[in-house]
């Protein structure tokens, strides 16, 4: 979708109003993910994720089975939407919830570093840093950069939300600046890298904006 796309950029851009502004005319279903998932970080950039939590319950009522292990992104953007809304038990059910419908599909598909990363997401999510940061580095074995530059870079990210989350800030600022320095294909359903105005944006990364490394990262020139 070209308008969701130009919305992804104006976020990529931390011009948050013009993203806005793309996304309004848009309804998308789980069958557009990356519209969906644009429409719903855009709400949690915002710190204003009220309005999209009934549309992603509606949509998880009934989910696609032709979608796979998607259902279970939609499901952990519940969870996320609900804990920057401040219902932690309701985020914490949408991750267990989540975290049991996918790990079916691991034992099916051990070397799927998007499942693997996923269920990386929804074990941060419920506090299991051993069980996060242990499914951070096998998607990132199971699709290294070397090997593919353009999506390898997406296990990377998913290690330095995990280690931002669970209390490893070096882990976390190694990877970021690892990330900030290659350009590549982005996680979080959306199509966009990380960038500079993410970081300052993204809730994810909370936990260490106290730590000078980071705000200086979070400073820096995008990446052209």
């Amino acid at each position: 979708d070209t308008l969701a796309y130009k919305a992804a950029i104006a976020q990529a851009e931390g011009d948050l109003p013009r993203a806005a502004a793309l996304l309004a005319p848009l309804h998308p279903n789980a069958d557009n993910l990356d519209a969906l998932g644009t429409q719903v970080y855009q709400a949690i950039l915002e710190r204003r994720p009220a309005p999209v939590i009934p549309r992603l319950k509606e949509i998880l009522a009934k989910p696609d089975p032709a979608l796979g292990y998607s259902n279970g992104e939609l499901r952990f953007f519940l969870g996320w939407a609900q804990e920057v809304a401040g219902d932690l038990a309701a985020a914490q059910e949408s991750w267990r919830q989540a975290r049991s419908e996918l790990e079916p599909l691991l034992k099916e598909q051990p070397e799927n570093y998007y499942l693997i990363g996923d269920l990386a997401l929804f074990n941060m999510g419920l506090g299991d840093k051993a069980a996060a940061l242990a499914l951070s580095e096998r998607a990132m074995a199971a699709n290294p950069i070397e090997k593919d530059p353009s999506t390898g870079p997406w296990s990377l990210e998913i290690l330095a939300r995990v280690a931002a989350q669970m209390g490893e800030p070096d882990r976390a600022i190694a990877a970021l600046q690892k990330l900030l320095s290659i350009p590549y294909a982005g996680s979080m359903s959306t199509i966009m890298p990380l960038t500079p105005a993410l970081l300052r944006l993204d809730p994810m990364f909370d936990p260490l904006r106290s730590d000078p490394r980071f705000q200086k990262l979070a400073a820096s020139p995008a990446l052209k």
